[in-house]
């Protein structure tokens, strides 16, 4: 089982997940060339996918997936809410409605060789959900786009084997940075994204011996710098009440515009 950051930022997101014979995406918030260009480096193509995971309905999340459907009808899973607003939407009326596979969190599914377990978040969309997925009794686990952790998140990202995680921003840049009020308010609430500080805390709590990989995701580009995010994380990590320190497991930042190296399980 592989997975690789095509993109992630607030700017766009797209993630590929798969094993030898299954080959899946994560969001679909770049550009279809930009798409395109990620599969190739790991010698697929868009013809080779058999599944987008769409886990809500921001432009950051969805916005090549109208033009992506276009040049080859792909299954989409997401669930009831966010397909509600996504075929709300003008750019993506043609989508066939049988292509629209709805998800519900608790209930896990499969995708040919690899099982998918959605999960709830906490999100200002009409129905967010991250997503975990095994293979071979390896598990990879995909969380952005959360306000906050709960026991619930907790235990549901307990025992991956690799780990995509949101350290959003750094919370003195986003209160001094331009940002109108109402936006920062938005962004430090409960239903908006994670920061760097509390992305480490939550890392604290579900790290254990077998955890092969951590990858930082979807940085705000505004907010937050890969540098500050990575040794933040790591602070948190060696200051938590735990027999971890942050130089214990690899940890890598997601590029926001550049494919990712391929985390390997």
């Amino acid at each position: 089982m592989r997975m690789c950051s095509i993109a992630s930022g607030s700017s766009g997101n797209c993630v590929y997940v798969g094993s030898d014979t299954t080959h899946l995406l994560v969001d679909t918030g770049i550009s279809r060339r930009k798409i395109e260009e990620g599969l190739k480096t790991l010698a697929l193509s868009v013809q080779d996918l058999d599944g987008i995971l769409i886990t809500h309905e921001h432009s950051d999340h969805i916005s090549g997936l109208g033009v992506l459907i276009r040049r080859r009808e792909i299954p989409i899973y997401a669930t009831r809410g966010t397909i509600q607003k996504m075929r709300e939407m003008e750019s993506l009326r043609h989508i066939p409605a049988d292509l629209f596979q709805e998800v519900r969190e608790e209930e896990h599914f499969t995708i040919k060789d690899v099982m998918v377990a959605p999960m709830q978040i906490s999100h200002d969309a009409a129905q967010p959900a991250a997503y975990r997925f095994r293979h071979d009794k390896k598990w990879v686990g995909i969380i952005t786009d959360l306000g906050v952790y709960n026991e619930y998140t907790v235990e549901c990202m307990r025992g991956m084997d690799v780990i995509l995680l949101e350290a959003n921003h750094d919370v003195r840049m986003l209160e001094s940075g331009p940002y109108p009020y109402y936006l920062k308010r938005r962004i430090l609430g409960e239903r908006g994204h994670l920061s760097n500080e509390l992305s480490g805390r939550f890392l604290s709590r579900i790290l254990h011996d077998q955890l092969k990989a951590v990858i930082l995701g979807h940085l705000s580009k505004e907010n937050n710098l890969a540098e500050l995010a990575y040794e933040t994380v790591r602070l948190e990590i060696t200051m938590a009440d735990n027999e971890f320190k942050g130089n214990d497991f690899p940890i890598m930042v997601a590029k926001r515009d550049e494919v990712s190296g391929v985390v390997e399980i």
